[in-house]
């Protein structure tokens, strides 16, 4: 995995990497942005990874204390086209600040299991569980 520290450009390619990781998970580019996509629905979109914008991610978080925790980040805002109304954050990787990449990894995989089928969430949990 890329040894991410406080450059956000790692920041941003541990936690593709990690996305990648987590059953049935695809990368697709949409909108000429790495999304990271789950029985064809995206879990989290991969904002600036390519020299572009700022790097940042987006993730839906559904649990009101987390989605919080993510709004309280610097810069950090709903997500734009009425997925904010749905829960998704848009959080920057490049602001003093910005959440580390084991935050990122914990929204990212409650994401996933928001958007992922039963079956796969379940996969999920016995490797997890190391069963």
């Amino acid at each position: 995995m890329a040894k991410a520290g406080s450059d956000p450009t790692a920041v941003w390619e541990a936690v593709r990497e990690f996305a990648l990781t987590l059953p049935g998970a695809v990368e697709e580019f949409p909108w000429g942005e790495s999304v990271v996509k789950v029985n064809r629905k995206v879990f989290v979109f991969l904002g600036g990874g390519d020299g572009g914008p700022a790097p940042g991610i987006t993730v839906k978080l559904v649990d009101a204390e987390v989605h919080a925790h993510a709004l309280s980040c610097p810069d950090a805002a709903p997500a734009g086209y009425g997925l904010g109304r749905s829960g998704w954050v848009g959080v920057p990787l490049a602001p003093e600040g910005a959440p580390g990449v084991e935050l990122l990894r914990e929204w990212v995989e409650e994401s996933y299991r928001t958007i992922a089928p039963r079956s796969l969430v379940a996969e999920l949990d016995a490797a997890r569980s190391g069963g």
